[in-house]
C-alpha cells in the first residue's frame, strides 16, 4: 500500500502546482460513467473515461495516469484482465475497483491482483472520495 500512498502524494503535490490530477475511469454504464466523470471534473481532477477494456488497456499501455477506477465488469476485455496486464507491466498506479458483484471472492481476486480498494455499486459519491483518498 505504500506505493499507492506515495502516487497519491505526487498527485497531491502536482495538483498543489496547478497540474490537476488525471484519472482514467473505464466503466460501460454510460449515466454512471457520466455522473463520475462530471462530479471529478468539478472536483478538479483531469478524467479520461473509457467503456470497455480493451481501449482502457490500450491507454494505459500508452498514457499515464495517477488513478483508475475500474469497472470489472467491461466488455471486450474484464476489469479483471485489464489489472492483471496493468500489473504485468509493472505499473504500480494506485487502482479502485467498482463492480455491481460485491462477492468477496470478487473483491479477493481483485486485491490478490493488486487493486489497492473496491467499491461494490452502488455507492454514494463521498464513498469514492474517500476511497480515493486512501
Amino acid at each position: 500500500m505504500a506505493g499507492a500512498e506515495t502516487s497519491l502524494a505526487c498527485a497531491a503535490v502536482l495538483g498543489a502546482l496547478n497540474y490537476p490530477m488525471r484519472i482514467l475511469l473505464a466503466e460501460d454504464n454510460m449515466m454512471l460513467a457520466n455522473s463520475l466523470t462530471q462530479a471529478m471534473t468539478q472536483a478538479g481532477f483531469t478524467v479520461d473515461c473509457m467503456h470497455d477494456g480493451r481501449s482502457a488497456d490500450h491507454l494505459l499501455a500508452t498514457q499515464d495516469y495517477a488513478l483508475l477506477i475500474l469497472d470489472l465488469g467491461l466488455p471486450r476485455l474484464d476489469g479483471l484482465e485489464v489489472l492483471r496486464r496493468l500489473r504485468h507491466r509493472r505499473n504500480r498506479m494506485p487502482v479502485l475497483i467498482l463492480t455491481a458483484h460485491g462477492s468477496v471472492e470478487d473483491r479477493v481476486r481483485g486485491l490478490d491482483l493488486g487493486a489497492d480498494d473496491y467499491l461494490a455499486k452502488p455507492f454514494d459519491l463521498s464513498e469514492l472520495e474517500a476511497a480515493r483518498g486512501r
